[in-house]
């Protein structure tokens, strides 16, 4: 008999999986009045022009079917480096400073099982996305959380805090603007205190960038790398499935000091060997590309969230900054995450994930709602098919005079 690691005593589920399998026998049973599906990362927008085409085109040559170049081909290398020049205005060498992934998921947790050591600490956000939690205590660190704070609507990164839970084992800090599942977006102030905490701390940054250009209500891009002595303490995870919406693609990277890089790519090798090959065609095209596809979603993901929040007036939904989904805080109607998401799904038809294992006191006390899968009218149905529940009810209590929001 196998035993159990003991790395997984502190491994949860995302919770996702169970509200989909819930929403997928709602909707066979009853298929004239369709599961509202926000509890899951899909989306319906459109892929990037290039994407299908390059795939096709590349599915039959060589190279697709290779496991060579074990870090990704040099013209996709070359690529991401003038994307992220675009960005950072710091050139990284594609040969010894880039390393392509199967997506950015594996490519976070390759740089932390080749900077971090059992019994360091990593701080990170709260709420943050579960697999980015569950990545830090594979690499055998343990997680702190800087809270985010609902000030005025939006989430705030409380600096205080943040300052708070750095300890002497704090190895790294793992930060992500627009963060998920929250939306919050990191200010200029907001990493400007960042930066100086990492500089004067010695501390590195590794910096999850899958959704910084999704960004609403005319943010602009900051960018930790700008900020004085960044570069060197930087590395960069990066990926194709958010802004440009490839999910099934599975191309991220690695982007920061070589020597870094170089380590993290030893680990992506033992673990998967080579990036997905048939992919990696499509990808340097799309990145070549015109771009402007992006400011499209964008404009549709900022129409999606402005429906939700019409629809649910009144709710205690913190507005995100930015990403593709929002939370809906829950402990202030009187209600448990797990609770409330299963009152939405039986009484609303609406699919959203409990916040459990999302972060620390702040993750669970939502439940999350994505806006990317759904239309906009179809999110618009929110409004008639939370009428008359139970959730309606609290919400109008808790929205009477003296109430918190």
């Amino acid at each position: 008999m196998f035993k159990r690691a003991k790395r997984l005593d502190s491994i949860r589920g995302f919770g996702i999986d169970r509200v989909a399998r819930h929403a997928d026998a709602l909707s066979r049973a009853n298929p004239r009045w369709p599961v509202l599906r926000l509890e899951n990362l899909d989306t319906n927008l459109p892929l990037p022009p290039e994407a299908l085409e390059a795939t096709r085109a590349a599915l039959g040559t060589a190279e697709a079917n290779s496991w060579l170049p074990f870090t990704g081909d040099l013209s996709l290398r070359a690529a991401i480096s003038d994307l992220l020049l675009s960005r950072t205005g710091h050139r990284y060498d594609p040969e010894t400073q880039i390393v392509v992934t199967s997506g950015g998921t594996e490519a976070t947790l390759d740089v932390l099982l080749a900077t971090i050591d059992p019994g360091d600490e990593v701080v990170l956000t709260d709420p943050t996305y579960a697999g980015l939690v569950n990545r830090v205590r594979l690499a055998g660190a343990m997680p702190r959380f800087a809270a985010f704070r609902a000030r005025e609507g939006e989430w705030r990164l409380d600096l205080d805090h943040l300052r708070s839970v750095l300890t002497k084992k704090t190895a790294a800090l793992l930060l992500m603007s627009p963060s998920m599942p929250s939306g919050g977006v990191l200010s200029g102030e907001d990493w400007q205190t960042v930066c100086d905490l990492c500089v004067e701390r010695d501390l590195p940054l590794l910096y999850d960038s899958a959704m910084e250009r999704l960004l609403f209500d005319g943010r602009p891009l900051v960018h930790p790398v700008h900020f004085g002595g960044m570069a060197e303490r930087t590395v960069i995870a990066g990926s194709l499935s958010k802004e440009h919406r490839m999910i099934g693609w599975r191309v991220g990277w690695i982007a920061g000091p070589a020597a870094v890089v170089e380590d993290a790519g030893w680990v992506h090798v033992y673990n998967t060997t080579t990036p997905v090959g048939i992919a990696r065609a499509a990808a340097t095209a799309v990145l070549r590309g015109e771009q402007s596809h992006v400011e499209e979603c964008v404009r549709e993901l900022q129409r999606r969230r402005d429906v939700v929040l019409e629809a649910l007036s009144g709710w205690p939904l913190i507005r995100p900054g930015g990403g593709w989904s929002m939370l809906l805080d829950v402990a202030s109607l009187g209600l448990e995450p797990l609770e409330a998401s299963k009152l939405l799904i039986e009484e609303s038809a609406v699919a959203a994930t409990p916040m459990l294992g999302w972060g620390g006191d702040v993750a669970q006390r939502h439940v999350r709602f994505v806006f990317a899968t759904e239309s906009a009218g179809s999110l618009a149905s929110l409004r008639e098919r939370v009428e008359g529940t139970r959730l309606a009810e609290a919400a109008r209590a808790a929205t009477a005079p003296g109430a918190p929001f």
